[in-house]
């Protein structure tokens, strides 16, 4: 089928004249007297080619040039100029024109620039080929990198639960053993110590299964207009008898000042029990007979947020690398006795209150946990 070409000039014998070289050529040949009539039949046709004088009454060729190339960038339009027009042709170059030839229109100058305006489509038609290819193949390589890290994710969380089991487990057999002995010998105290070891591993199998069901769910926080410490004050009351086992000084700084703030009191208790327990856990391993061993629980007012909450604690600290690590899957500082989820759900929780967790540590210096809520509006129960 031939190729559409729009040819624009206001003098009749010139359309003629190039309308039989052009249908000579092959062209399926479209003409108009004037700007108007052009831009008209342009936008019925859609020539990938435009032939215009620069020169016409009415809307010139420059202003025609710029109607094409605001309807399709990609047309080629060339100009065709007299010897005086020069200034104009350079100007329409400037506003993308693909060529200019001058009259008296010579047929191998024309040919030659109809053969650079098909190279340029040419070219335009290979980019978008390649752009489509490309963004089809970044789509393609999107998918499969997204594939490999959930496989890869999926890997991690499988062996982060295969070693957390086989710790639990290791606790089980060992509990069964002293309970087989106790029987054996007839002797309560091991008897005790076994039920007590397996009593005490099955309640971590329940509390694995229920961080995992935990993270796992999607979910809302359940806001609430509340008094910010009031989830600060229930942590307290539930860890200190923990702290004074451990020798650990607990101490609690509210800011009474704090209006009430919209979260989820509920989740947020988990997230302060998590860190505070985390916190006391820290002095299991360094002796407190050299130091005052110290844990803080505070809620301050912050400028631009809700309410932040700090967890501080004076016990081993972490080194770098630990700290990077805090909040992966699975990953635990307490070996045996953790399972590594506390602190990624609690993450996950600050998460969905758009809050923000940051701790600073070092390492046989202690460690201080922040969380950040922010100021979130909402209206009032109904009375």
């Amino acid at each position: 089928m031939a190729q559409k070409i729009l040819l624009v000039d206001d003098e009749e014998g010139i359309r003629r004249v190039l309308d039989i070289s052009l249908t000579d050529i092959g062209y399926q040949v479209f003409t108009a007297g004037d700007g108007v009539e052009a831009l008209e039949v342009f936008k019925k046709q859609r020539p990938p080619i435009v032939l215009t004088d620069i020169k016409m009454p009415g809307m010139d060729g420059i202003e025609l040039l710029k109607e094409i190339k605001e309807e399709n960038p990609d047309t080629e339009v060339i100009m065709i100029t007299g010897h005086g027009d020069m200034d104009l042709a350079i100007e329409s170059l400037k506003l993308d024109a693909t060529d200019f030839i001058t009259k008296p229109i010579n047929d191998e100058v024309l040919e030659i620039a109809l053969k650079r305006a098909h190279e340029k489509i040419s070219l335009k038609s290979q980019l978008k080929e390649y752009t489509e290819n490309l963004e089809q193949l970044v789509e393609e390589k999107t998918k499969q990198l997204v594939e490999a890290e959930r496989l890869a994710a999926v890997g991690q969380t499988v062996a982060g639960m295969a070693h957390a089991i086989k710790n639990i487990t290791g606790g089980l057999t060992g509990g069964a053993f002293v309970l087989e002995k106790g029987f054996e010998l007839d002797n309560q105290k091991y008897l005790g110590q076994g039920w007590d070891m397996i009593k005490g591993n099955v309640a971590k199998i329940k509390h694995l299964a229920l961080d995992l069901l935990n993270y796992a769910k999607e979910r809302a926080p359940d806001y609430q207009l509340c008094d910010p410490n009031k989830p600060l004050e229930e942590v307290y009351e539930l860890l200190l008898a923990r702290a004074r086992e451990y020798d650990v000084e607990l101490i609690m700084e509210p800011d009474r000042s704090l209006p009430e703030v919209w979260f989820d009191p509920a989740a947020i208790h988990r997230c302060l029990l998590n860190l505070v327990t985390n916190a006391i856990d820290a002095f299991t391993d360094i002796s407190c007979s050299s130091r005052a061993c110290k844990v803080i629980l505070r809620s301050i007012g912050l400028e631009g947020w809700a309410v932040e909450y700090q967890v501080e604690d004076n016990g081993c600290g972490m080194d770098g690398e630990t700290r990077k690590k805090v909040f992966q899957s699975f990953f635990s500082t307490k070996g045996s006795r953790g399972t590594g989820l506390g602190l990624m759900i609690t993450r996950k929780i600050i998460d969905e209150h758009a809050g923000v967790i940051e701790l600073v540590s070092d390492k046989d210096k202690g460690t201080t946990f922040y969380i950040r809520l922010p100021k979130k509006n909402m209206p009032s129960p109904p009375a």
